[in-house]
């Protein structure tokens, strides 16, 4: 407490040594917890009378609103309109044509200065952020562009580990009558200040700035370019066309129109298209499937055309907003496994006209869509391990070079010629010279061989590589992973009452949606089928269904998915058809 206690008074000297004590007091009881923001910052939070005071990020403290409403003037306040509380709760920065300047001037401060932010009419503070620029730097820009990163706010996560108690109304120290004029001209401040002091630039901040203490702050960077073209096409709808309106929709650029064609897809898809059936699903599927289904007449989504160019990142920022969740349930396969239908952006989100009466044709399009499967091409490749780079560096293979098992059998053969190592009495057979011993040989066997067959020669060379393997999905690049692919595993478990099930694990290895493969099987053999996690794996899942469908599940996996019979193990424990008891 005596540190804390001396870091407090160093980050805020205008404290006095009573109000320090008062704040970090010794003898009641004071918390010490950690949390994570969105991005996977660790924040030191420090708790008094169930409410949290403090916050240090990276050995900086800050204080909290309910520190801020005992004492109102330890920041520097700037004050903004009511309405745009909201947007800062819902993880805006504070741009600043929402910042009002009243008579006497704005506070003096240089950038990177910690602030607060009120609301007109309140000294109480709602907001704490860091200035992007000094004061001058804003006058001199017009109060135009991103005034401050907002670290913290009322209502946010951090506000609910408290009491969750409002801002307390404390009168400005100063009542100006020019102040109150202000108040007339709120309303056209408030037109503005959605589409232009709310709606976040694309750069991001540095240092402490890039932290938020909200799981949603990325809400404004995903919504903010949509909400300020709306606001914008807005404004003038009163005295403005239809015609006008398109016009100023038109004037967006191309990757702002598609950045919000895909927020209408995105939003459409979970609307009608995705059931919590289907979850978990494949993040291709949900693209393919369910988004491109939803896209209107003339459009065709390109995500290299928008601002997140992956549909990764995209997914991901969807995921900042706390709408859905994604995993990777195996590795360089990512799936959609929860979804918040009652989240505001989805409840909220209209479909749009023309949809509703192809409802059921899109829908019966969509189930179509989804049974088409085309399995991987899976190619297995090899790695020059260190004690193998003799033997390839003549070819100019280096330590972690890639080849195939062609390209590996052209290398030793050309090495065994070059060198003259084919045995002259017969040529079935090669010289293992100095290299190709200390390669290929153990070192009992360095003694006692010094031929070796041509087949005998490749398997050991290939033995002796890093295994890996190339996967291609159709339609997307070639994914090259460490080590041999693990087949789709099928064993039979017995469960209470002696009664059978089939497990099915590592489908997603293959680009099988599990969800899918559960939903086709009971609809084929009429018996219960469940997802859950895979024991002993991380973040897998496995596919159980009632009795030995072993047979089915082979008709399945061979005829309809045309998977290789090389890449599925278990097939042989299928039940034996014949005599019935």
């Amino acid at each position: 407490r005596r540190k804390l206690r001396s870091d407090v008074a160093a980050a805020f000297p205008s404290l006095s040594s009573e109000q320090v004590a008062e704040l970090v007091p010794n003898k009641e009881e004071l918390n010490v917890i950690k949390i994570y923001s969105h991005k996977g910052e660790a924040i030191t939070v420090y708790m008094n009378h169930r409410n949290p005071i403090l916050f240090e990020v990276e050995k900086v403290l800050y204080p909290t609103v309910y520190t801020l409403w005992v004492y109102p003037d330890l920041l520097p306040a700037f004050a903004t309109w009511p309405p745009v509380l909201q947007k800062l709760a819902g993880g805006a920065d504070l741009m600043l044509p929402g910042v009002v300047v009243p008579p006497s001037g704005l506070p003096q401060v240089t950038r990177g200065t910690l602030c607060a932010v009120t609301l007109l009419g309140n000294r109480a503070p709602v907001a704490v952020g860091v200035a992007t620029m000094s004061t001058e730097e804003m006058l001199a820009a017009g109060m135009k562009g991103k005034g401050f990163a907002v670290l913290h706010t009322h209502l946010d996560h951090l506000w609910e580990y408290g009491d969750k108690s409002s801002p307390p109304t404390l009168a400005p120290l100063v009542t100006d009558p020019a102040a109150m004029e202000s108040a007339g001209d709120q309303e056209e401040l408030q037109g503005k200040e959605p589409g232009s002091s709310c709606s976040p630039e694309p750069e991001q901040h540095v240092d402490i700035r890039d932290l938020s203490l909200r799981d949603t702050d990325t809400r404004a960077q995903l919504l903010g370019k949509e909400e300020l073209h709306e606001n914008r096409a807005a404004e003038p709808a009163e005295d403005a066309s239809t015609g006008d309106q398109q016009e100023a929709e038109d004037s967006r650029t191309p990757q702002e129109q598609m950045d919000a064609l895909f927020n209408q897809c995105f939003f459409h898809a979970l609307k009608c298209r995705v059931k919590k059936s289907d979850l978990p699903l494949l993040t291709s599927t949900f693209l393919g499937s369910h988004m491109v289904s939803c896209c209107p007449a003339g459009k065709q989504l390109d995500i290299k055309k928008s601002s997140y160019k992956k549909f990764s990142k995209f997914l991901q920022c969807m995921q900042h907003q706390r709408i859905l969740q994604v995993k990777e349930l195996s590795r360089g396969v990512e799936s959609i496994v929860d979804v918040d239908w009652k989240h505001p952006d989805i409840k909220a989100f209209a479909v749009p006209e023309g949809f509703s009466s192809a409802s059921a044709a899109q829908d019966s399009k969509s189930e179509e869509r989804e049974q088409v499967y085309h399995a991987p091409e899976i190619i297995p490749l090899y790695g020059v391990s260190t004690k193998m780079i003799p033997l390839f560096q003549e070819s100019g293979h280096r330590k972690g070079s890639i080849l195939s098992s062609s390209e590996v059998r052209n290398i030793i053969i050309n090495y065994v010629k070059s060198n003259e190592l084919v045995d002259e009495t017969n040529k079935n057979f090669v010289k293992v010279n100095a290299i190709l011993c200390d390669c290929l040989l153990d070192k009992s066997e360095q003694d006692e061989i010094s031929h070796l067959k041509w087949d005998e020669l490749l398997s050991r060379c290939l033995e002796r590589l890093q295994p890996l393997h190339q996967v291609t999905f159709s339609g997307q690049e070639p994914v090259v992973r460490k080590g041999n692919i693990e087949p789709i595993d099928i064993s039979i478990a017995q469960r209470s009452s002696n009664k059978k099930v089939t497990i099915i694990k590592n489908l997603e290895l293959y680009g099988l949606d599990p969800q899918c493969v559960a939903n086709t099987l009971q609809q084929k053999v009429q018996a219960s089928a469940t997802i859950s996690p895979a024991p002993g794996t991380k973040d897998r899942v496995q596919v159980q269904i009632q009795g030995n469908q072993i047979h089915h599940l082979a008709k399945m996996l061979l005829e309809e998915y045309q998977l290789p019979r090389k890449y599925i193990q278990g097939l042989d424990k299928a039940p034996k058809l014949g005599r019935k008891k």
